[in-house]
């Protein structure tokens, strides 16, 4: 089997170590977490991990199978890349004379379908939403100028298919 991009959702109950866990069942298999985002789901009192992985359908479905057996997982799922929609998101903070003196500078925040979110007298923050590759390619147009920093966000994603997760997680926290 040849490796390819996973997206893993996993739907938990807000409780303190999770995390820890979680990862611990990649680090076991020496697989590298590529991206990682926790926040709240559609449902209240649930989080969703958004985790991104680079291995084999094999071992995506055996790291799933592991996570849910921890007490908190309500449920976990995995995608690919083709079966969602995803973005990220990422900063570039740049000196503020060449916004002023380098028209190249200009060009790629419009090219790139960026946008300035603050100018101060010695810096600006160019802020980029879109796919791994996107951000990728603006930071090299970027790089010869100097990036004072930069910081890119994990993975958000949603399922292109209808997700029954969110019927039955609905029922349940009803019913308590």
């Amino acid at each position: 089997m040849e490796k390819q991009w996973f997206t893993i959702s996993v739907y938990s109950e807000n409780n303190v170590g999770l995390l820890n866990r979680i990862s611990g069942i990649f680090l076991k298999r020496h697989i590298n977490i590529e991206s990682l985002n926790v926040s709240k789901s559609e449902i209240d009192g649930v989080s969703k991990f958004t985790i991104v992985v680079h291995t084999t359908e094999r071992w995506t479905h055996n790291i799933v199978g592991q996570i849910e057996k921890q007490i908190e997982v309500i449920k976990a799922f995995y995608h690919t890349d083709d079966e969602t929609i995803y973005q990220e998101s990422a900063l570039f903070k740049i000196a503020s004379d060449l916004l002023f003196d380098e028209r190249q500078i200009q060009n790629i925040i419009k090219e790139n379908n960026s946008q300035i979110v603050t100018v101060a007298r010695d810096f600006f923050v160019i802020a980029k939403s879109g796919r791994r590759n996107e951000i990728d390619e603006m930071y090299d147009q970027l790089k010869p100028f100097g990036i004072m920093q930069f910081v890119r966000s994990g993975r958000i994603s949603v399922s292109k298919e209808e997700m029954r997760i969110t019927a039955l997680l609905n029922e349940f926290y009803q019913e308590k």
